[in-house]
């Protein structure tokens, strides 16, 4: 695993590390990154733990699986050597084809096995998902959390590197401020990450999000309906008409200073505030004078 102390660029490069995971442009690994290509039993791999994407639809799973069973794995998996050291193989990327081939009952599939580092792992696995789309906006944040975290990215080098706005890096993770029930709708697609940026730093968050959900409001609508809730809870106070005397004595107050001087007594108790407001140096200096 990479050190703060050991900061570098992401990766080798990461044309180097996507070469076999563009689905438009054939593998052209670098002679010092391929080990070999082969098949693997299927038992032979495993997942990896921290693989940013937790949520595979049975419905795009069972497409896949009758493709492949028709004309097999046609890109191979990228895999590592397990750390666990015990011969198995750990996906870097192509969990889903993994899962995909055991639905359709193949006992083996290509593999293209590489030399990665722990954070090469999860960058390719990242940059891969990304790439195709394929991740829920919570997992996409998910991701970009656990790279910036585990191996001391800056949302700047995460801009670089994966070829996003360094706003929508930053907009994806103030997803992770929702409470979890939000975040939970957000990973089950019940709502959109538009919907979700409106409710970001709301504490109504959870309440609004059921309300989105129940009524089918679009971003827009949502963003109405926040703003909204925000006017009515900052309502202004009803002011608190002062009695003649404090006023005589804010009048006689602001004469004698020649400032304005404004007296408010906290509601039911016999304490309160004196706000003294002066235009220039000279009137604070004033003040200061009369003061001490």
């Amino acid at each position: 695993m990479v050190g703060k102390n050991e900061r570098r660029g992401l990766g080798r490069g990461l044309s180097a590390l996507m070469a076999d995971v563009q689905p438009e442009t054939p593998a052209v690994p670098s002679a010092g990154d391929l080990r070999s290509d082969r098949k693997i039993p299927i038992e032979n791999l495993h997942a990896n733990p921290d693989q940013p994407r937790r949520t595979f639809t049975p419905a795009e799973l069972e497409s896949l699986s009758q493709s492949i069973a028709e004309k097999g794995v046609i890109q191979p998996l990228i895999v590592r050597s397990s750390p666990k050291g015990d011969g198995s193989y750990e996906i870097v990327a192509g969990e889903r084809r993994w899962r995909a081939s055991q639905m359709a009952k193949l006992h083996e599939v290509p593999v293209v096995i590489r030399d990665f580092s722990d954070i090469e792992v999860l960058e390719v696995a990242i940059i891969e998902n990304v790439q195709r789309e394929d991740l829920n906006p919570l997992e996409e944040s998910l991701g970009y959390r656990a790279l910036m975290d585990r191996f001391d990215r800056t949302q700047e080098e995460m801009s670089k590197a994966l070829s996003k706005s360094r706003s929508h890096i930053a907009n994806m993770l103030r997803l992770l401020n929702l409470p979890s029930d939000v975040q939970e709708y957000l990973r089950e697609g019940k709502l959109s990450a538009g919907h979700a940026r409106a409710l970001v730093g709301n504490e109504n968050a959870s309440t609004l999000a059921l309300q989105v959900i129940g009524k089918g409001l679009s971003v827009r609508a949502t963003e109405s309906l926040v703003k909204s809730t925000s006017k009515r809870k900052s309502a202004p106070k009803q002011r608190i008409e002062k009695d003649a005397d404090t006023r005589a004595l804010e009048g006689e107050l602001s004469a004698n200073t020649g400032m304005k001087v404004s007296i408010d007594h906290s509601n039911g108790k016999e304490s309160g505030q004196i706000t003294i407001k002066y235009k220039n140096m000279m009137d604070l200096d004033k003040l200061c004078n009369l003061l001490s």
